[in-house]
Order: structure tokens, then sequence, then C-alpha cells
């Protein structure tokens, strides 16, 4: 079993799964957060049960785990790779056969990452380890996550131009690494591939325009 994970099928394996867990975690995600547009108390009343439901909870630390594992499993692959190929090989015909995604996914998964550290400094940390102000929906005493998240997109124009990058980038790494997570797992078929690609392309569009619509809608109503 234990080569299993040392193959190249393992290798794949790991980093399919990884990414599928990372994918489920973006559409809840984007759920949660397109509820901005809405307003105060819905996003504040849909924070509160992401934060205080137990199997959230229990979830959050696994989606937490796979991120990592994915994050670290493709740095070592990419660096393996390269140590193995010190010199690529001539290309033939290559950009016709590829997208700029697929050749490009270690350096759009690294542009995430730094995209992702910036984020959390902003808003995980402020949330976990803060003191916000608390407001009253519905009877409920909850922390006001709308007004923390709206007033840095409000306030600060540099950080919506870096999330709406950020979005662009993960929509790009979606268009390849949504069908190509499949593909590993056996739906490699020319039909199945023809369909995943279509499928990849319509998922990384809404997940890219999904998140950056947000930073463009205050923009928007705050100017």
């Amino acid at each position: 079993m234990s080569h299993f994970f040392t193959s190249p099928v393992g290798k794949k394996f790991i980093m399919s799964i990884t990414g599928i867990f990372l994918m489920l975690f973006l559409i809840v995600h984007l759920s949660v957060n397109s509820l901005l547009m809405v307003g105060s108390d819905a996003f504040n009343s849909a924070a509160h049960f992401m934060v205080t439901n137990p199997f959230i909870r229990i979830l959050e630390p696994i989606l937490a785990l796979g991120f990592i594992i994915h994050i670290i499993y493709s740095a070592y692959l990419t660096l393996q790779n390269q140590r193995y190929r010190p010199v690529r090989y001539k290309k033939v015909d290559r950009w016709g056969s590829t997208t700029w995604p697929s050749r490009n996914m270690f350096i759009l998964g690294v542009l995430i990452l730094i995209f992702l550290v910036i984020h959390l400094s902003n808003f995980y940390w402020k949330v976990r380890f803060g003191h916000l102000d608390t407001v009253m929906v519905e009877g409920t005493e909850m922390e006001n996550l709308y007004g923390l998240v709206s007033g840095l997109f409000i306030n600060w124009w540099w950080y919506d131009v870096i999330y709406i990058l950020g979005a662009l980038f993960l929509g790009l790494h979606l268009s390849h690494g949504f069908w190509a997570a499949f593909q590993s797992l056996g739906w490699d078929n020319d039909l199945w591939r023809i369909r995943l690609k279509r499928i990849a392309y319509v998922f990384a569009v809404i997940m890219g325009v999904g998140f950056a619509s947000i930073p463009v809608y205050f923009l928007i109503t705050s100017g």
C-alpha cells in the first residue's frame, strides 16, 4: 500500500482527491460570501451558522488538512520533476495541444497561495483571534462579520484589486484542475474528457466571476 502513494498513479490520486475537497469547499465558500451582496443580516446569519454548526466545525480542519496536503504535495511533485528533468525536452506542438493554465499550474498555485495568506491575515485571523463588534439578528447575538468584510472592501481599494486578481488566478487554475482531477480518477475516455473540459470551463467562470463580483459590488455601491 505504501508503494501506491509513491507511484505515478498514487501521486495523481492524492492530488485529485485533495483538489476535489477544495472545490467542494469553494462552492460552499462562494455560496456564503455571495450573501454579502444580499445584506448584512443574511451574511451574518450564514457566517454565524458556519462558525457554530458542529458538523462544519469538524469538517473545517479536514478541509484545511486537505488544502495543506494539496499545496505541499504539488510543490513536492514540481520540484521532483525538475530534479529528474534538469534539461527540458524539446517541445513539439505544445502550444497547440495544451492550454496556458495547464502549463503553469504551479505558478498559479503559488499566486493563489500568496493571495490566501493576505486573505487569511485580514479575515480569518481577526475572526479567530480578534475582537469583533456584535449585532442582533432575529433575536440572536452574533459577531458582525459583515462589518469586517464590507469595511475592508469599501475602505481599501487596493485590497479589492488583490481579491479580483486572486479570483482570476483561481478561475484559471480550476479551468485545468477540475477536469484533470476527475481524469486522474479514471474518467479519461475521449467522450468524458470533452465533457469534463466543458464543465471545467463553466465551473471556473462561475468561481472566478463569482468571487470577483463581491469586491466589484462594493466598489460600485460605495462609490
